[in-house]
């Protein structure tokens, strides 16, 4: 039978030693009563004596076997004990080697080396997102602050540089608005389980409505936009969809060629709504389409000026808050397509 439990375990050695110990005892006090053993004959003639000596003698030896077998079952807690001393005091890379076979002592190591991992994972994160969010909140507060001076020292600047370094302290100033903003909804939205402000609308029309934020920046750059969108009524949190919508769109914008092509499809499939943004652009190296979604992840460092690198790490946990999946394709020099795929129930007529 196997015990599955430490306390049934501890229960088992215990019964062992004094078993152990009282049939030792008695086998002694045989040998010795047999063999003429003086003091023993004499004990044997005080029948209230020999429990009492009996009893004294197996409890000794009870201890006597206790201390090194106890020892030996704790060592693994007390190699555990030390480790967690270890995590107290910052240390993550701290494990114990779990005890071979299965049971609580295995599956508690198990469970630690697990934690401690998770804890270095953490902490590696947290580290990254720190550097991270200190260099992208950096680089624009140093330019406003150079081109500030610049205006406030340099009288010999023309009206034309003026207005040119005004208009790049706004763009840098939005640029660190919308971060801070990102960052503050991606917070929110890795804590949050569920959807909750839902209401029902048209997603063609959501969809014509983002398009229509960024006219200026696609009638700008020319490109030739084209828009296959079929009727949806669908039910959710209109503005965390938007976001996706917004945050698809402003990257295929961004960095799509002069001219080139932005298509934007809605369909409805088997498996739910498919919604596709494909632009002309440069295209993403495979090398960085895996870590296409990762916070502040920039796969195109001459480019950093144009993100921070919060937008689609943002689209993905709001496709997944909704019940979805998100997917790119891409080839160098061809262009690159998002695909996100909602889950939907055509509603019965």
């Amino acid at each position: 039978m196997r015990f599955k439990t430490l306390q049934w375990k501890l229960t088992v050695v215990i019964l062992v030693i004094q078993f152990v110990s009282m049939s030792s005892v008695g086998v002694l006090y045989l040998i010795a009563y047999y063999l003429n053993f003086e003091p023993v004959v004499r004990l044997a003639k005080s029948p209230l004596m020999v429990p009492l000596v009996f009893f004294t003698v197996a409890m000794v030896l009870s201890a006597l076997i206790a201390i090194p077998v106890t020892r030996f079952f704790l060592r693994p807690l007390k190699q555990l004990s030390e480790a967690t001393l270890k995590v107290q005091k910052g240390d993550f890379n701290a494990e114990v080697e779990a005890p071979p076979g299965r049971g609580d002592f295995s599956d508690l190591f198990s469970n630690f080396n697990q934690m401690t991992k998770e804890l270095r994972g953490t902490e590696l994160f947290r580290s990254d997102f720190i550097n991270n969010f200190s260099h992208e909140f950096k680089t624009p507060i140093v330019s406003i602050r150079g081109f500030a001076k610049q205006l406030q020292l340099d009288d010999t600047l023309s009206e034309e540089q003026k207005k040119e370094y005004i208009e790049f302290i706004v763009k840098e100033s939005d640029r660190l608005s919308s971060m801070a903003n990102n960052i503050l909804l991606l917070s929110k939205l890795e804590n949050q389980q569920y959807v909750t402000n839902r209401s029902t609308f048209y997603m063609d029309e959501l969809i014509r409505h983002a398009v229509l934020l960024f006219e200026k920046q696609w009638t700008e750059k020319n490109l030739e936009l084209e828009l296959d969108l079929c009727e949806v009524e669908y039910t959710t949190d209109e503005y965390m969809l938007e976001q996706v919508f917004v945050n698809l769109l402003s990257n295929a914008i961004k960095f799509n060629r002069p001219g080139g092509r932005l298509c934007v499809t809605l369909k409805k499939e088997r498996e739910g709504l498919r919604i596709t943004v494909e632009d002309g652009g440069d295209g993403i190296d495979e090398k960085d389409i895996q870590r296409i979604f990762d916070k502040f992840y920039q796969a195109d460092p001459a480019r950093v000026t144009q993100g921070n690198g919060l937008g689609l790490a943002l689209v993905k946990r709001i496709v997944e808050l909704l019940g979805g999946k998100i997917s790119v394709r891409s080839e160098k020099g061809k262009g690159s397509a998002f695909t996100v795929i909602l889950p939907y129930e055509e509603k019965a007529a």
